[in-house]
């Protein structure tokens, strides 16, 4: 299955989610306030954490593709014809992907906050 740039971008989002449920879940439960004891139940998806961060990376990866690498044929008329949509797309990019990769990497400076 073929992912567009936009597709791809959110699955990796979604992805990244996934991978952050059992560290960041917990964390951002409490800072709402909501009970320690059911959100630790977030730790069960530790398990599934690498297979999440590897779809994530994945699905970033053919962003980042689609974006920088891959050769656009464009028809007259196009939207992708405008230089100013490839560039919104690429500054799109990055403000999502900065933000997943601070989420993905959240294990390593949950400790300052608990």
């Amino acid at each position: 299955m073929a992912f567009g740039t936009k597709g791809s971008l959110v699955a990796g989002v979604l992805a990244a989610l996934g991978a952050s449920a059992c560290c960041a879940g917990p964390l951002v439960l409490l800072l709402l306030g909501v009970g320690g004891g059911w959100a630790s139940h977030l730790i069960a998806f530790e398990p599934y954490s690498p297979y999440f961060t590897a779809m994530t990376v994945l699905f970033l990866g053919a962003a980042f593709y689609n974006l920088y690498v891959r050769r656009r044929s464009c028809e007259p008329g196009d939207a992708c014809v405008d230089g100013r949509v490839i560039r919104n797309q690429r500054i799109i990019f990055w403000l999502v992907t900065l933000p997943v990769i601070l989420l993905l990497a959240l294990p390593l400076y949950a400790s300052l906050f608990y």
